[in-house]
């Protein structure tokens, strides 16, 4: 069954206008049809469409399920975005879809772009929650300045990884402790800094490689996240 995307659907009762469109103008549904709406906090509700109107269709709630996320521990994935949007959006996405609690776009010192579409980002992200049938919603936070996000976030596992082989690092498969809430910092096309790196090391942040091959900064912050999941799940 399709889901819906409705963050108050237990107060309203009303679809989004794009999901009232989708649902009605697009998949033709009618009144008295059975539908599923996540509201992106991890509830899953079965509802009655009311009534089929392509910009606000109401619906009646039938049954509340909660819906939690499969993995234990937050994973939050800081990048520095790309140059080019799609393949940031494409990381969305996929991130998504594996399972991410949250995603800061970092403004680092090589970074090549300087701003991102948040709601663009968000609108990525609920498509990919329902297709993936998940019910919780990542947080997709606004362009954070490098020393701004190490200042805020000084708990739990923190990770960097980087290229830049004079400075040593460990493989971050053997270093991630599965469970736990988990930071790992990606950064941009032309790596972080000397200064980023020795700073966020100078913090506790742990140094790491995630393998032999030279990846895309996209392609980094995907194999971090599944390596994640796969420890995960072989325990």
């Amino acid at each position: 069954m399709i889901r819906f995307f409705a963050p108050d659907i237990l107060t309203t009762g009303m679809l989004p206008e794009s999901d009232s469109a989708h649902c009605v103008r697009v998949l033709r549904m009618r009144s008295g049809d059975t539908i599923e709406v996540v509201d992106g906090k991890g509830g899953l509700h079965r509802c009655i469409l009311r009534d089929a109107h392509p910009k606000h269709a109401f619906v009646d709630v039938t049954e509340s399920v909660s819906l939690p996320k499969v993995w234990a521990g937050n994973i939050n994935i800081a990048i520095a975005p790309t140059k080019h949007n799609d393949r940031m959006e494409w990381l969305v996405e996929k991130l998504v879809e594996i399972g991410v609690d949250r995603i800061t776009p970092l403004r680092c010192r090589y970074s090549e772009r300087k701003d991102i579409n948040v709601e663009r980002l968000e609108k990525i992200a609920v498509s990919a929650m329902k297709q993936s049938l998940k019910a919780i919603l990542p947080v997709i936070d606004p362009m954070t300045p490098y020393g701004t996000f190490l200042d805020s976030n000084r708990e739990g596992n923190r990770f960097i990884a980087y290229c830049d082989e004079s400075i040593p690092r460990l493989l971050f498969a053997r270093e991630y402790k599965p469970g736990q809430d988990t930071t790992i910092l990606i950064g941009p096309e032309g790596d972080f800094s000397t200064e980023e790196i020795t700073r966020a090391l100078a913090e506790g942040w742990t140094p790491v490689s995630l393998g032999n091959n030279r990846l895309r900064t996209e392609t980094a912050a995907l194999v971090a996240c599944d390596t994640c999941h796969i420890i995960q799940q072989l325990q």
